[in-house]
């Protein structure tokens, strides 16, 4: 079990973070396993094709027999959404004594594969050589595996964070954590994360607590060393729909038997015809532009234009307003608006 300790001032300063850097490297378990989550397979699959001639050796040797990864390819994100290339700075500073210990660490009680040698024969240059190799090669993956579904991982893991900051709001920490996951348990002001391979109990003594939603996470995952700052990756919601087809232009449910999808997209544009057959349900605008795979603000647009004319409806759900057909958008969609 790894327990953290939070006061009043750490819980004030808990925050939420994006890393892609995290995802990349954890991304790499559903590549060694893909028994690991059968949710991600679709992507596996088509990531298996665009690897070339990349060193899948080196990449999967990251990952330890206990699928934990070294802590000093995750550093924690110094802003709320670094770009990749800022946090492989940020890797490629890393001492090699720290790179040695790290990598030593992560295989424990395993000797370190054969593909890291150099980590622990090698001097400092050895080390070091290994670190700028690792890290080149880590940006070739994130550019040929992570970053063309990035926008749309990232609308997930954003829809995550607003669902957890109104859980925060309404019912402070112990809601925040209610649900995140069974292995995480809150009580008097610690947060525990059982089933953990390291057993330690780390203060946050002021520096908060950073929690950073994962598309590829099965289970929280806090630093392996009780020196790293508190933080905690943690599963995101939305996950089992992210590898979806994205709603096509056939209406959903009840509405297929009603205006003609052409119809609809001649008459509104096909952007708002295929809002219009989405929001037979009331939904956020996050979770609509995740579905569509678009950019917040472009679905913002689009609402604003269908609200105005009538065909949907809104309404303030805590910090949320949420979208869904007027009762003049169900009748177009359906078929039966009058030309009268």
């Amino acid at each position: 079990m790894i327990s953290f300790e939070l006061g009043v001032e750490d819980l004030a300063d808990t925050r939420f973070a994006l890393s892609p850097l995290h995802e990349a490297v954890l991304s790499l378990r559903v590549l060694q396993d893909p028994g690991l989550s059968a949710l991600h397979l679709p992507w596996r699959r088509s990531v298996l094709g665009r690897l070339g001639a990349l060193d899948t050796e080196l990449l999967l040797a990251l990952v330890a027999r206990r699928r934990t990864v070294p802590d000093h390819l995750t550093p924690v994100p110094t802003g709320f959404a670094p770009v990749f290339e800022e946090e492989l700075a940020v890797v490629r500073r890393t001492s090699p004594e720290s790179v040695r210990r790290d990598l030593v660490l992560t295989h424990a009680p395993d000797p370190v594969p054969g593909a890291l040698r150099a980590a622990v024969d090698g001097d400092d240059a050895a080390v070091a050589a290994l670190r700028d190799g690792i890290c080149d090669l880590l940006h070739r993956y994130w550019r040929s595996a992570i970053e063309p579904e990035w926008p749309r991982m990232r609308l997930v893991l954003e829809a995550d964070m607003t669902y957890r900051a109104r859980r925060l709001a309404l019912g402070g920490a112990r809601l925040l954590f209610a649900d995140m996951h069974p292995d995480l348990r809150w009580r008097d002001g610690v947060l525990h994360v059982d089933r953990m391979i390291s057993r330690h109990r780390v203060a946050a003594a002021g520096r908060g607590l950073l929690l950073m939603p994962s598309v590829f996470a099965h289970k929280p995952a806090p630093p392996l060393s009780p020196e790293e700052p508190p933080s905690l990756v943690y599963p995101s919601r939305g996950v089992a729909t992210l590898w979806d087809s994205p709603p096509g232009d056939a209406p959903r449910g009840g509405s297929r038997s009603g205006a003609a999808p052409q119809a609809l997209a001649a008459l509104l544009g096909a952007p708002r015809a295929r809002l219009l057959v989405l929001l037979e349900e009331p939904t956020a605008t996050v979770e609509i532009a995740r579905r569509l795979r678009v950019t917040p603000s472009a679905v913002s647009q689009h609402l604003r234009v269908l609200h105005a004319a009538g065909l949907l409806a809104r309404a303030r759900d805590g910090r949320q307003v949420l979208y869904r057909r007027s009762v003049l958008g169900d009748q177009l969609v359906a078929g039966r608006v009058s030309g009268r």
